[in-house]
């Protein structure tokens, strides 16, 4: 049972994902963070020294700080938020514990750099559809919630991600696109670490929507239909993302938790 202040590996890992899922900070010592190292999802690494300097930022959040073992790193740095106003709990025994339960890791090698602000910038074409918007949500909720989102006109998306220093995906462009059968949902899931049974489950359903595969699961004719009607909703692209946000939530928790059941 963890003590005060403290959540379970078990608690976390049914908030990860959701959108209510509180901010994970790992604040281990940059020497632990060598090749091959590794994030709870959507985490973010700052140095604890500096506290002082991001800790406001989570003011009036909840917050969950993680260190190698869920000692005093950890401890220390949640006393910190608590006292400047944040709801911050420690990880019970830490970056080990939730290794040892075989939960999810994100690659953070995979992550394009932040910007001033501490967000991502990503950069695709215009008028999405399904994956231009899976792909969004998969950030998000696992990989970056700060993420921003640029939807340019697919000529422009080179010269967008230049200026900008953006990261192209689903465009044709650099790393995130499709590779043979698989699209750039799945090849997210794969470069990031995160091929969980329900990601893989809604992966499915994604791929089957973006590529005409309705065979793939019974699902896909639902997505690929909500999809449509979504972007003829919306004539903003953005309006449309925030909007959509809900349907991916729904349709992953049904993957994590709901596909047993059965209404006659």
């Amino acid at each position: 049972m963890p003590s005060i202040n403290e959540i379970s590996v078990q608690q976390l890992s049914r908030l990860i994902g959701l959108p209510d899922a509180p901010h994970l900070v790992d604040v281990r010592p940059a020497a632990d963070n060598c090749a091959g190292y590794r994030l709870l999802p959507a985490a973010r690494h700052l140095d604890a020294r500096e506290i002082q300097n991001w800790g406001p930022s989570y003011r009036g959040q909840h917050v969950i700080i993680y260190c190698r073992d869920g000692g005093a790193r950890s401890r220390g740095a949640a006393a910190w938020l608590r006292d400047a106003g944040s709801n911050s709990e420690t990880l019970a025994g830490g970056l080990a514990a939730w290794v040892e339960a075989k939960q999810p890791l994100l690659r953070p090698d995979r992550l394009p750099a932040y910007d001033q602000s501490g967000s991502t910038v990503w950069v695709t074409r215009t008028r999405p559809k399904i994956v231009r918007i899976a792909c969004p949500w998969l950030i998000r909720r696992f990989v970056d919630p700060k993420a921003r989102f640029l939807f340019v006109p697919a000529a422009d998306v080179p010269a967008v991600a230049e200026q900008l220093n953006a990261t192209p995906f689903d465009s044709g462009h650099g790393l995130w696109n499709d590779r043979g059968e698989l699209c750039t949902f799945d090849v997210m899931l794969n470069e990031f670490g995160l091929a969980t049974e329900p990601l893989l489950r809604l992966a499915t359903i994604v791929r089957g929507a973006d590529t005409g595969r309705e065979d793939l699961a019974p699902e896909c004719a639902g997505l690929l239909a909500t999809s449509l009607g979504f972007s003829r909703m919306y004539r903003d692209d953005i309006a449309q993302l925030n909007a959509a946000m809900a349907l991916y939530d729904a349709t992953y928790r049904w993957c994590r938790d709901a596909t047993d059941e059965t209404h006659g």
